[in-house]
């Protein structure tokens, strides 16, 4: 190899078309980020889902994994983003975050949710419902039990009696023993 064939050639070039782009599966489609912004090891999921791409229904509420507003799933179980470093996930595991759980809401989980309006505030309702859609997932018919169990989501305003009741419909729905609820707008529109 001769001196010139590199003599166009940024020194670094080479090295950059070589360096491994960092990918994540999110929401059924590949994130490719380019090396310059990678990134950090140790950064949360959390931040690099709310900053670097733009998916706030994840939100943040304590950094610790105790109040689960974080509640995204990878490869199908429910974790708490908050806490899970960029680096532990394999380009091949695949995230779903709240935007990615249905196009437009209607994941019966979601519908559930809409239909008995079960959020208060809503501000833990994003990783409450990703926590019972892992939860009907492996478990399609939860007892009160399971539910308490498997919801361990921290709702400041005590919507819980409603959560459980949104996971009861939303398992009655997956399984076809029932049919969603009306909501309450749809009722007041055919009553007029």
């Amino acid at each position: 190899m001769s001196t010139t064939d590199n003599v166009n050639r940024p020194a670094d070039a080479s090295a950059e078309e070589q360096a491994p782009k960092f990918k994540l599966f999110l929401n059924g489609k590949e994130e490719v980020f380019e090396p310059e912004n990678t990134p950090e090891p140790d950064t949360p999921l959390l931040w690099v889902l709310r900053e670097q791409l733009g998916l706030t229904g994840t939100k943040y509420g304590c950094g610790i994994a105790q109040c689960g507003a974080c509640t995204v799933h990878v490869d199908d179980a429910p974790v708490r983003s908050c806490v899970i470093p960029i680096a532990s996930i394999a380009p091949e595991q695949k995230i779903t975050t709240i935007e990615g759980l249905s196009r437009n809401g209607t994941h019966h989980v979601q519908r559930a949710w809409q239909m008995l309006d079960v959020p208060q505030c809503g501000f833990c309702q994003s990783g409450m419902i990703m926590a019972a859609a892992a939860l009907l997932r492996r478990n399609p018919n939860p007892s009160d039990a399971d539910i308490d169990a498997a919801i361990t989501n921290i709702c400041r305003c005590g919507s819980y009696n409603r959560v459980r009741l949104a996971i009861r419909v939303a398992s009655q729905v997956r399984t076809r023993r029932a049919p969603l609820p009306q909501d309450n707008a749809a009722s007041k529109g055919n009553a007029q």
